[in-house]
């Protein structure tokens, strides 16, 4: 899928302004993994070339692009520890439906553009269409409250026909439904996954949507109803639309988006 949208430089807002999804053929369903946004986290600063710091990034780093991803497409680490100059920690997460080989070579296009697009800065994060990657200098606990400064909304161009509201309200209820099934998630040895996807006729229509939250993620429904929410929050209802953040994604659309 590509996107078209005005960007700015730098994600200085805490919540990017409306992107706009241009749909494709459905043939083309889950084979890009299209460049989203990214945000560098100036307040963290920059490190010197050949310092302390490089050296761990680079070593993390590294671990990013080798990991498996088989059983759940998700990476937190830590190298270092604060107020060492050298302390940074890493969180890694691919979509629920990439895991595998396409996680991994999500890992290295997301490694590569946050090295890009947020050079020497020593926190940033970046989002692709099948992961995102998150890099700070400050510490994170195992257990990750949701941030709500790091997260942006992108739409479907078309405006839904007929009854807008009655749309809405049943794509909510549909993701509600999506909730629960994350919050009896399955768990293979100590994995925990996340993730919920699902499809739903809507008369002549198809609803597909999907709900993620990262594994480490405290208030995981919190995260997704607010998200849903957001959403929702003027009367301009569109035929799709996602919200990401470094915690937890939501998406729905009336064309299928999710590898079976």
């Amino acid at each position: 899928m590509k996107f078209s949208h005005s960007r700015s430089k730098r994600f200085v807002s805490p919540i990017l302004a409306m992107q706009f999804l241009i749909i494709h053929s459905v043939s083309s369903l889950n084979l890009t993994n299209e460049y989203l946004n990214h945000k560098c986290f100036l307040d963290q600063g920059i490190y010197n070339t050949g310092s302390e710091y490089e050296d761990s990034l680079n070593i993390i780093l590294r671990s990013v692009r080798t990991g498996s991803y088989y059983k759940n497409g998700f990476m937190h680490t830590s190298k270092g520890r604060e107020p060492a100059p050298d302390a940074v920690t890493v969180m890694f997460q691919c979509r629920g439906d990439s895991y595998g080989s396409k996680c991994r070579t999500c890992a290295d296009t997301a490694v590569a553009g946050f090295r890009r697009r947020c050079l020497r800065n020593k926190g940033g994060i970046i989002w692709y269409d099948q992961c995102f990657l998150w890099v700070s200098a400050i510490g994170e606990d195992m257990r990750i409250k949701t941030n709500y400064k790091n997260i942006f909304s992108m739409y479907n161009p078309n405006n839904v026909r007929g009854d807008a509201k009655l749309f809405a309200k049943r794509v909510v209820d549909f993701f509600s439904e999506l909730t629960l099934k994350v919050n009896k998630n399955t768990e293979v040895g100590s994995v925990v996954i996340l993730y919920a996807e699902g499809k739903k006729k809507l008369g002549k229509n198809t609803l597909y949507a999907m709900v993620q939250c990262v594994e480490l993620t405290i208030d995981c429904k919190s995260c997704l109803t607010w998200s849903i929410a957001k959403l929702f929050k003027n009367d301009d209802i569109k035929q799709g639309g996602r919200v990401l953040g470094s915690n937890c994604e939501v998406r729905y659309e009336l064309y299928p988006f999710i590898r079976s």
